[in-house]
């Protein structure tokens, strides 16, 4: 058995979690807001988590709530959260040590009770009562009582510097001294600074050790997911654009043979929304974690359930966190727009994984898979509040050795994005698509191909014939956008057959940086290949247009790209008229190849023209009947 500290929260009251791992077939639980879901925890299967609750009395400028109710409410308020509480309090030494050592041990026997009942099958299957330390000590407790006397042991300046000016100020220096000297350094260290024998004979041996946990350094226990055959789950498309499905319906099954294949390191996380995501899939291999009173009208239910639902993205992100952590794969799957919610665990998740990459004895741990759905361009009635594409911004901000973005079109593309970052370390993966029925696009294999070069050239739907020479190069990134750009594509063909319209999708959005800005950078002879060297482009993007506008600085003639993307509109509208609201549909997308390409072809006034009727038409249209035109509802790709 091992009791270690995984840290603590910055502002008191402070959570420490203290992980009690089981014996070598037990999980270790999630560790990140496990205070709050650690009723999810199977004795018969799971380590623990022991939850410390530090009330010191105070944050960085005044008291915390905790701290300044009675202790009855506090406990009452744990005990209601399920939790057999016990109560550490005091300031005087070394009793507190010796109190807290006896709590510790309390601690452990009934959690070893509850695993060791549960695993011998004595254990009737209701929520076990785990328990929890309440740890009162005074704030700054053994620093400076006083300074120019004003008090600050057991006060909010004892979080502050409480001695400040040492350099400058020889009292100070002092005092600081002073403080230190009274943790006696002389009775644990040798003249030259290494550990006294005492120290080092009360140190646990080998991976006894906190530092040395290899629960603490989860790659070394991390295995490789069984992946399934994505043939197995695959769209077949005939054509282009012929087939409409709901794309991350098809990941839930290829997610359901995850779990199958997997049942001791893969976790789905999920707000309360995955079957509205489209995942349901997995309720055949798992139900939903659940350690409360199952009723009878419950549905994928249970106290053996994997997967994690609860409606809180900062909790489910921490688990998600704490998984990889210790060595396990999972998927955090949320709205697009309540992933800001969370976004700042992901940048400081980012920043871990950036620095643990100078450290060569953390071993690469699974990476932070987020599917985002739900997304911004189809929340038909949601509306505004769930329209945000802002994470995407957060994500390409961080180094390019940890960042990945993908903007999967289609059903296939996103079976090759997920089977590549289920089998990735260390990085932070964003995947971006819709749930709804959408138009499918490639093949398993084109799909694949695509998904390996990061963008291509889609010649099927262009008319350039693969001219090196293209009049305008039509960009995309995102499934909806993309749907807007072929389809201004076919437009373009229809009215100006001799146009030349190149069109570049884009699947993995950091394929448009510089190698020596990120190692999926296109190499200035592929990016020209698409883009060309000096031709005009105009891209439809998933985004804020700026996102492009800061990945492609640096590339040749940067200002030649002109980018369509999500602009602030929104309301609970149709799915084109998203589009139409943030001046990104097909219509738009035409007039502004006609605007920026490099000559101006017979017909192109006339088409304008068109298109501007077009968007007149579709507002009284969708005015009068609550949906899109049927020419645009139901649009297909019809080629010679």
């Amino acid at each position: 058995m091992l009791v270690h500290a995984f840290g603590a929260v910055m502002d008191s009251p402070d959570l420490v979690a203290l992980a009690v791992v089981g014996d070598g077939e037990a999980e270790t639980a999630p560790l990140e807001g496990s205070w709050k879901g650690i009723s999810f925890l199977n004795p018969a299967r799971d380590g623990a988590v022991l939850p410390v609750l530090h009330l010191n009395g105070a944050k960085i400028s005044g008291p915390t709530v905790l701290a300044r109710k009675p202790p009855a409410e506090v406990r009452r308020l744990l005990e209601g959260h399920g939790y057999d509480v016990l109560e550490v309090t005091g300031d005087d030494l070394p009793g507190m040590h010796r109190r807290f050592a006896q709590i510790l041990a309390t601690a452990w026997e009934r959690i070893r009770g509850i695993q060791q009942d549960a695993r011998s099958g004595s254990w009737d299957g209701t929520r076990p009562r785990w328990p929890l330390i309440v740890l009162r000590t005074p704030k700054g407790w053994t620093g400076p009582a006083e300074v120019d006397g004003v008090r600050v042991v057991g006060t909010w300046r004892a979080h502050q510097l409480p001695l400040a000016g040492v350099r400058d100020n020889p009292e100070r220096l002092a005092e600081l001294e002073q403080w230190l000297r009274s943790y006696r350094p002389e009775d644990l260290f040798t003249p030259d600074g290494a550990p006294v024998a005492l120290v080092q004979e009360a140190a646990p041996p080998g991976e006894l050790r906190m530092s040395a946990s290899p629960h603490a350094n989860g790659g070394l226990l991390t295995r490789d997911l069984v992946l399934p055959d994505l043939r197995d789950h695959a769209v077949d498309v005939a054509a282009p654009a012929t087939v409409r499905l709901e794309s991350t319906r098809r990941l839930g099954e290829l997610l359901r043979e995850v779990y199958r294949a997997n049942p001791d390191r893969f976790r789905l996380f999920c707000p309360d929304e995955t079957n509205s995501n489209r995942l349901g899939a997995v309720f055949d291999a798992s139900d939903r974690a659940f350690m409360e009173r199952v009723e009878p009208g419950d549905v994928a239910l249970s106290r053996e359930g994997r997967v994690m639902e609860v409606l809180s993205e900062h909790n489910c992100h921490g688990w998600l966190e704490g998984y990889t952590l210790t060595g396990r794969h999972g998927l955090f799957a949320t709205y697009e727009a309540f992933a800001m919610v969370s976004a700042s665990q992901t940048i400081q998740h980012a920043k871990w994984l950036e620095e643990a990459e100078s450290l060569a004895w953390r071993a690469p741990v699974p990476s932070l898979n987020v599917l985002l759905t739900s997304t911004a361009w189809r929340n038909d009635h949601n509306g505004f509040s769930h329209q945000g594409p802002g994470l995407i911004q957060n994500v390409i901000t961080q180094r390019g050795t940890i960042s990945r973005v993908y903007l999967p079109p289609d059903a296939n593309c996103l079976l090759a994005v997920a089977d590549r970052c289920l089998r990735s370390r260390s990085e932070v993966n964003l995947i971006v698509i819709d749930k709804q029925p959408q138009l499918q696009w490639l093949t398993l294999d084109q799909a694949a191909e695509h998904c390996a070069r990061g963008a291509c050239v889609w010649d099927w739907a262009g008319t350039d014939d693969g001219s090196d020479d293209p009049d305008v190069v039509l960009a995309c990134a995102g499934d909806i956008v993309t749907m807007e750009a072929v389809a201004a594509a076919d437009i373009l063909r229809r009215w100006l057959p001799r146009f030349r319209v190149r069109v570049v999708n884009v699947v993995d959005l950091m394929a448009l940086t510089r190698p020596r800005d990120h190692p999926h950078g296109m190499a200035p002879m592929v990016f020209e290949e698409l883009f060309t060297a000096n031709v005009d482009v105009v891209v439809a993007f998933h985004g804020y247009p700026g996102a492009i506008h800061q990945l492609v600085h640096g590339r040749p003639d940067a200002d030649r790209f002109h980018v369509r993307g999500f602009i602030e509109q929104g309301t609970t509208t149709t799915p084109f008229d998203m589009v139409v609201l943030n001046r990104a549909s097909r219509y738009h997308l035409v007039m502004d190849a006609l605007n920026n390409a490099r000559r101006t072809p017979r017909g192109a006034s006339e088409l304008k023209a068109w298109c501007e009727r077009r968007l007149a038409e579709h507002a009284e249209y969708v005015v009068e009947h609550l949906e899109d035109m049927p020419e645009v509802r139901d649009w297909t790709l019809q080629r010679p």
